[in-house]
């Protein structure tokens, strides 16, 4: 089931009850990068600090929230907005349960002479106490996992005589649990795009929203994103039988949202 909501997340929120949600993933306007339709200027500090107030008053107790972020540059610096929102989720009483990285591949890097170029944004994973749901995805190939279902024979570190010895490591699995930096195409968020037949300034992929529900809920368990964008964290629910709550302020994009989670 999907419910699916136009208007102010902050307003919106307050008819959410307390410690409904499982799952938040989501990813707020990023200071003045884009215009979203003319909607950025109702964007800032006065904004995303309630947000992130109302959102530790709705997750459950061993919910977590992802907030996939990044940081315009103004007058040769970063404005560190990501980080600010980071320790204000804190203060709110979340845990900071880890700093992931999204590395954005094939989506043209951003950047101009004074730094090097930018390849990826922060994916920040706040949890209200401890995760009740962790299910880790192992997918990273082992180096030394061989066809023969065991760890390949390599030497050990040389003896004080200088004579290397043999053994054969045990056998184990032939993939390894992730790292916290996921690499992602841009190639997947354009197709997403053409088979639509939309646009959106800001979309990340559908893998991305999947790998995270996979990771940190379960079946049944409630989603939430109140920055829903074009739909593409209730895409993902709903293909992994989560209920959903989204919301969304901009009529244009509230209107692809429900299309594509109605498909």
């Amino acid at each position: 089931m999907s419910e699916l909501m136009q208007g102010d997340c902050l307003e919106v929120m307050k008819g959410i009850p307390d410690g409904s949600v499982d799952l938040t993933v989501t990813s707020p306007p990023y200071d003045n990068l884009r215009t979203y339709n003319g909607n950025n200027d109702q964007w800032g500090e006065h904004v995303w600090k309630g947000v992130i107030e109302e959102l530790h008053r709705v997750t459950a107790d061993g919910g977590v929230v992802v907030w996939v972020v990044g940081d315009a540059t103004v007058n040769g610096s970063e404005t560190g907005t990501s980080f600010k929102q980071a320790l204000w989720a804190m203060e709110c009483g979340f845990n900071l349960y880890d700093s992931m990285i999204y590395e954005k591949a094939g989506t043209g890097a951003t950047g101009n002479n004074r730094a090097y170029l930018g390849i990826y944004e922060f994916m920040f994973v706040f949890s209200k106490k401890k995760p009740k749901s962790v299910n880790l995805i192992y997918d990273r190939p082992n180096k030394e996992w061989n066809k023969t279902g065991q760890y390949a024979t390599r030497p050990r570190r040389r003896s004080a005589d200088g004579v290397p010895s043999d053994r054969v490591r045990t056998p184990s699995k032939p993939f390894g649990r992730r790292f916290n930096i996921w690499r992602y195409s841009g190639a997947e968020v354009r197709w997403e795009k053409t088979r639509g037949g939309f646009d959106h300034p800001a979309m990340f992929p559908l893998s991305l929203a999947q790998d995270h529900i996979i990771s940190w809920s379960n079946e049944g368990d409630t989603v939430f994103d109140p920055f829903m964008g074009s739909g593409t964290t209730g895409v993902a629910a709903k293909n992994l039988n989560r209920e959903f709550i989204g919301i969304e302020m901009d009529e244009t994009y509230f209107n692809i949202a429900k299309a594509r989670i109605d498909e």
